[in-house]
């Protein structure tokens, strides 16, 4: 699944285009490196999304097509 609609699907972004943009703004990184909104998220990846000086870092559990919006915390993990 593409990063943008993940992190939709997920909630971690409330809208797709808002993560296309955060990602295009290069304020979203995948194991380190600095992800497109194209890149293929796989489970166990670590996503940072840098939101002003807020920094949200979450591990990939599940990646499924669509989600409930209970079923959507279960996606990942957030680690501090």
């Amino acid at each position: 699944m593409r990063l943008d609609k993940y992190l939709k699907v997920s909630r971690l972004i409330k809208r797709r285009t808002v993560a296309n943009e955060v990602c295009d703004a290069k304020r979203v990184t995948v194991n380190g490196k600095t992800a497109r909104a194209s890149y293929d998220v796989k489970v166990n990846d670590i996503i940072e999304i840098q939101m002003g000086e807020n920094v949200l870092k979450a591990q990939v559990l599940v990646v499924t097509e669509h989600a409930t919006k209970n079923d959507a915390g279960l996606m990942y993990k957030i680690i501090k």
